[in-house]
Formats: C-alpha cells, sequence, structure tokens
C-alpha cells in the first residue's frame, strides 16, 4: 500500500457497477482521497454538484445517461473546466474517442486497465485543478 503525503482530492467514481465502483472508491480511499460513489448519470451531475469534486473517474456506458453525456454536463457546471475527467469504456474505437474529445474529456481509459495509472492522473491534477464551485 502506498502512503500519500499529498493534500486529498475530491474523487467521484460513476459506474453501474457496484463492485467495480466500491472498488475503485476503496483504492483512492487507501490513498488518502475522499470519494463518493454514484452508478447512473443523473445521480452523478447530482452528486457532483453537492460533493465538488477535483476529479472524476466515469464509466461510458450508464444507464440513463451515459458517460458522454455526463461528462458535458458536468463540464457545464461552475467550475466544470477545471475537473479531471477520467473516463474508461470496453471500446476502443476511434469514434468514442473523439467523442471523448468533443465533450472534454481529459483522459480515456480502455478496460481492463491498470487502476495505478489513475494514480499519476490524480497525482497531476493536484496543482493545476480546483474542485466545482459552490
Amino acid at each position: 500500500m502506498r502512503v500519500h503525503a499529498d493534500p486529498a482530492l475530491r474523487v467521484l467514481v460513476v459506474d453501474d457497477n457496484v463492485d467495480t465502483a466500491a472498488s475503485l472508491a476503496l483504492l483512492f480511499e487507501s490513498w488518502g482521497h475522499e470519494v463518493a460513489q454514484a452508478h447512473d448519470g443523473p445521480q452523478a451531475i447530482r452528486v457532483a454538484h453537492e460533493m465538488r469534486p477535483h476529479a472524476v473517474v466515469l464509466d461510458v456506458g450508464l444507464p440513463l445517461m451515459d458517460g458522454f453525456e455526463v461528462a458535458q454536463k458536468l463540464r457545464q457546471l461552475p467550475g466544470g473546466d477545471r475537473v479531471l475527467i477520467v473516463c474508461s469504456s470496453g471500446f476502443n474505437r476511434e469514434v468514442d474517442r473523439r467523442r471523448a474529445d468533443e465533450v472534454g474529456i481529459d483522459e480515456y481509459l480502455v478496460k481492463p486497465f491498470d487502476p495505478f495509472a489513475l494514480e499519476g492522473m490524480l497525482a497531476a491534477c493536484r496543482p493545476s485543478r480546483q474542485a466545482l464551485s459552490a
């Protein structure tokens, strides 16, 4: 287990697979971050509005609203332009990567991915990102 002296980030994990969301949440918590979970698009928007995350790790294939729509709505929230948005998908299609760019997703990971890749992304987001505004 790694121990981080850096200040904690607020991280929102969004995945309709409850086990995947819980596993990522536990990992981020072990790194010292404050973590919330959501399991569909509308819930993700509500939680983000309340939590004001520094980073969002977002599954593309969500019920009710896909991850691209969620990312687009997150970007429209006050301060949403400063939030790190990382999406994960089972598809490695160019059309999906273009869509991710169009809606402002910062990083696109293809499942299965090394969760420790997220550690570097979160560390890089510390000095340059701010949370959603109140």
